[in-house]
């Protein structure tokens, strides 16, 4: 069971990354853009902030003690020129004196003069791991390092914060022949059932940690953070849900912003079946532009992916691994590459073998997106993001509300569309603690401009999340900078104007136009 929502280096690496900056004794500098105006919202929304003075100084005095990264299970030790350290905060935000837990920091000090301040990445998931990521994205965005500090973390619950694993490798493995589809009463309750079992072991693994893992807490973390790094305000770029947990940091602590990028933003006003059914629509749009690249009609093409599904759901495909193709593993296999353009030709390679009875294409293509290695070992993003988004999503849809909606799921979608119509059902069924909103309360009256990046091509984070989340900021907060391209995440990924528009807020302040448009 997978969601797929996530930016992280082994989704795609053509994606690239920029930070954010300010004078960390001043604001987010230059002219306000312009905001749309709110919109109406259900009432469920994130918990206000803590009093500003219920911290005590063992927390915002304490001194990182930063030294040379170790190698994890997830990557190889960086090189000499980061450092990590371990930043302790409140396990419990409603009780700030008392049990805390270390967060697992690394920082690339600025290497230029005129330092600006810290630059806080979050490489979105939620789940993603900052130790490991950072440092890929070093070369790409040394011009920013020049005056900033590029600092991420791993969010509570993720890596080395207290990363939780539910489940081992072989029981990981086992859980992909559930059928994620299910189309009999038995294959029902195992897919139920194997919800069940993965509530059952991230509790167990998390401990107290489950019921605060959530993005207000993380973004509680973020500001302790800024106050440790001896930052005035907040400088952050965020990925995907990074731009959620921006969001959320912002409502929170709107005069603490400094210049935030929002890329691949996620909509604030969708609940765990408006996410589902934006997603859908958006891997639909991005395979509809994948079939038309290739001269084919986006419908026809459609239909016989969604027939080749059909097959592998009765008989899954043998691959040269020995093991089998599911239905599952396929569609997997296949929103990997709408990630990112550069990964097409490698989805009409897959899908041609898996037309002629060869699923090992699909199957390479699902097990990069699973995190799995060719031992056989997989990572834990998977897990966290779980941890997270459960936690954060208050929405529990029955059986019987999923199997009302599947019809206009599929509608939407021939080839997605059941996949994440029963994913709203099984993603946080039984959950063993309860969620704490619908929607995520972003409003930052009194913030500094925030700028906020969408794709018109982007499949997880549909292009219409970003004038959403401007609307949600409200008025003069959020500013709005569209590329026409595809992809998840536009800076980076090819457009001079994006990168150019960019960095110009990041480096001088300068907030572009709202609603300026960059072409490929």
């Amino acid at each position: 069971m997978m969601r797929f929502l996530r930016w992280t280096a082994a989704v795609t690496a053509g994606l690239l990354l920029a930070g954010c900056g300010g004078s960390s004794g001043g604001g987010g500098g230059g002219d306000e853009g312009k905001g749309t105006g709110p919109a109406s919202r259900p009432v469920s929304r994130t918990p206000a902030a803590p009093s500003p003075t219920a911290l005590p100084s063992s927390l915002t005095s304490q001194h990182l003690d930063w030294r040379r990264c170790k190698a994890t299970s997830a990557s190889t030790a960086p090189s000499d020129a980061w450092r990590c350290a371990t930043l302790e905060v409140p396990l419990d935000w409603s009780k700030p004196d008392g049990r805390t837990i270390g967060l697992a920091l690394i920082r690339a000090r600025a290497t230029g003069g005129h330092r600006i301040g810290s630059l806080l990445f979050n490489f979105g998931g939620p789940g993603g791991s900052g130790l490991s990521t950072m440092p890929y994205f070093a070369d790409s965005v040394s011009a920013l390092r020049e005056r900033y500090d590029l600092v991420s973390w791993d969010p509570r619950g993720v890596g080395g914060s207290g990363g939780v694993r539910c489940r081992g490798d072989r029981e990981i493995e086992a859980a992909e022949s559930v059928d994620a589809t299910p189309d009999t009463p038995a294959e029902e309750r195992a897919y139920f059932r194997d919800a069940t079992d993965f509530g059952k072991g991230c509790q167990k693994a998390a401990g107290p940690l489950l019921a605060h893992a959530s993005t207000t807490d993380t973004a509680r973390d973020m500001d302790l953070m800024r106050q440790v790094l001896g930052d005035a305000k907040l400088h952050y770029f965020g990925i995907s849900y990074g731009t959620e947990l921006g969001g959320v940091y912002a409502h929170l602590f709107p005069r603490r912003v400094g210049r935030l990028v929002l890329d691949a933003v996620v909509d604030p006003t969708a609940d765990t079946v408006g996410h589902a059914e934006n997603q859908t629509r958006g891997f639909q749009r991005a395979l509809d532009d994948y079939l038309r690249s290739t001269g084919r009609d986006p419908r026809r093409g459609s239909r016989q992916i969604a027939g080749l599904l059909a097959r592998l759901d009765a008989e899954p495909l043998p691959t040269s691994s020995g093991r089998k193709l599911t239905q599952t593993l396929a569609v997997t296999g296949i929103i990997l590459p709408l990630y990112s353009e550069s990964m097409w030709p490698r989805l009409t390679s897959a899908l041609a073998s898996a037309q002629k009875g060869d699923g090992s294409g699909l199957l390479a293509l699902a097990d990069q997106y699973n995190d799995r290695d060719a031992s056989g070992r997989y990572g834990t993003t998977t897990h966290s993001q779980r941890v997270i988004s459960c936690l954060d999503d208050r929405q529990r849809p029955t059986l019987a509300e999923t199997r009302r909606r599947l019809a206009e799921f599929e509608r939407i979608s021939p080839v997605f569309g059941d996949y994440l119509g029963w994913d709203t059902a099984g993603w946080c069924h039984d959950w063993p603690v309860p969620g704490q909103y619908d929607t995520p309360e972003v409003s930052a009256p009194g913030s500094a401009p925030i700028l906020l990046v969408g794709t018109t091509g982007d499949p997880a984070t549909p292009y219409e999340g970003t004038r959403r989340m401007a609307g949600e900021l409200g008025r003069g907060v959020g500013v709005e900078l569209t590329w026409k391209g595809e992809g998840h995440g536009a800076y980076g990924n090819g457009s001079d104007c994006v990168d150019a528009t960019v960095n110009a807020y990041l480096l001088k302040g300068t907030v572009p136009k709202d609603g300026t448009t960059c072409s490929t």
